[in-house]
């Protein structure tokens, strides 16, 4: 992210509304020091993001030390779907440390069998066992391990592994291997020749029509530098969109891409830490395209900021690794299963898939009404359900405009709204999907307002 947030106060009109109270100077008094001793003690990847010093978050509402209120668009990028600080969450959680019952390796407990068996019911009918992780890195890596083992069962020459330009998998170094982008991970010094990518079908690219000959021309050009689809691949790995943007793929594309892997022998895995537990409207994002996925690798709001991840498939994938072969210190710990369970709980007992899909018609069609207001400068309002982005332009050259986004983002956080700055030419949101219509309506209505008077200042 090269755009630099200002530590130093700004004067900003003061708000107060119903979901929002800016009293003081943005950036409140004290950030400047608090960001420059975690600059002085702290790896510099973390910094970056818009310079707020949270103090609490409840639902929809962030708050920190200074009376400041903001309504939250980010969900702590997707984690938080059933609400900050959601109580039975909570209390599920206190309940776990005052049985008392903190951790206990891979031994078994009570709400570890509960949660597992009612995670793999959520998934969906095909769905039959799953393995449990504490970040998302560690779900892609499984996922690739997975892929790879039941290529080697079933006889493939080659384990290779069919991924997409442009999605992102994670940080560890298999997850790194699978994202095509070379610069993040040119500290591994090598890449692997049997990790495959095929390009995005954009919408500025792609007629969502032809998703099958656009995938065609792809997998045409991986067969004329010798890879082999009958022997040479175990399995395909998709973000189930395309993350800074909210890029969904054209249904006719994953559709073809399903009847490859039918076809050929191999594995259908999306990685959906993003997508995941309602956030789309679906239990799942992949459930858009009508396909079966053989695997999906979870994480973030699966766990509503507790460290739970894990990998939903089969039992005939599942059980390849042998007994403790893919154990994992802290995989199934009594805290964050309790977690996990309230999570299933609480996006059941709140209808939370349906009202992301309700909610989600409503962000999006007054998105698309900012987007109509803005012609000159918003080419695209991408997303589904509760997960939109704003893609933005220069309206001289209509290239992509990543400065006049980040000044929105800023311009956003000084009137009482957080959304995702993504560092280009996209603004993300993704509310709690338990936030109320009107809170969705005033934060929309303040992103249009930023836009607005960003326009007339550049």
């Amino acid at each position: 992210m090269s755009y630099q947030f200002s530590l130093k106060p700004v004067n900003v009109p003061h708000i107060q509304t119903l979901y929002r109270t800016i009293k003081t100077a943005i950036p409140a008094v004290g950030t400047e020091e608090i960001s420059r001793t975690l600059q002085k003690f702290e790896s510099r990847s973390m910094q970056g993001q818009m310079p707020i010093i949270w103090d609490s978050a409840e639902d929809f509402t962030i708050r920190d030390k200074r009376g400041n209120r903001w309504i939250d668009f980010t969900s702590t990028i997707f984690v938080a779907n059933v609400g900050h600080a959601n109580r039975h969450v909570a209390n599920s959680v206190k309940s776990a440390l005052d049985k008392p019952l903190v951790h206990n390796y891979a031994y078994m407990s009570e709400v570890r069998v509960n949660y597992i068996e009612k995670l793999v019911k959520f998934a969906g009918p095909h769905f039959e066992k799953a393995f449990l992780l504490s970040a998302g890195t560690e779900a892609t890596e499984a996922a690739l391990k997975l892929m790879r083992m039941h290529g080697q069962k079933i006889g493939k020459r080659k384990c290779g592994v069919i991924c997409i330009e442009g999605n992102w998998h994670g940080r560890t170094m298999g997850a790194q291997l699978m994202c095509s982008n070379e610069q993040q991970k040119s500290w591994i010094g090598f890449t692997d020749p049997d990790i495959h990518f095929i390009n995005f079908p954009y919408p500025w690219n792609c007629d969502p029509q032809n998703g099958e000959e656009f995938l065609q021309q792809s997998l045409d050009l991986l067969e004329s530098k010798g890879v082999d689809l009958n022997m040479d691949v175990c399995g395909f790995m998709l973000e189930t969109f395309q993350g800074w943007g909210a890029v969904f793929y054209p249904d006719s594309f994953v559709k073809a891409i399903e009847r490859v892997c039918k076809d050929k022998g191999v594995l259908l895995a999306f990685d959906e830490m993003q997508a995941g537990f309602a956030r789309t409207g679906k239990s799942f994002g992949y459930e858009h395209y009508g396909v079966k996925a053989d695997l999906i690798c979870c994480g973030k709001g699966m766990g509503s900021g507790f460290p739970l991840s894990g990998v939903i498939g089969n039992s005939e994938v599942m059980d390849l690794p042998e007994v403790g072969n893919m154990s994992s210190t802290h995989s199934a710990n009594p805290l964050v299963c309790a977690a996990g369970l309230a999570t299933l709980e609480e996006i059941e007992r709140k209808n939370l898939i349906k009202e992301s899909e309700r909610k989600g018609n409503l962000m999006h069609s007054s998105l698309n009404n900012i987007k109509k207001d803005f012609a000159s400068r918003i080419s695209y309002v991408l997303g589904k359900g509760m997960i939109a982005s704003i893609l933005f332009k220069d309206p001289d050259s209509g290239l992509p405009e990543a400065l006049f986004t980040s000044k929105v983002c800023e311009r956003c956080m000084q009137k009482g709204l957080l959304v995702v700055h993504t560092g280009r030419e996209s603004i993300k949101i993704g509310p709690p999907l338990t936030i109320t219509d009107d809170a969705l309506l005033e934060g929309i209505s303040v992103l249009a307002e930023a836009i607005t008077e960003i326009s007339a200042e550049v």
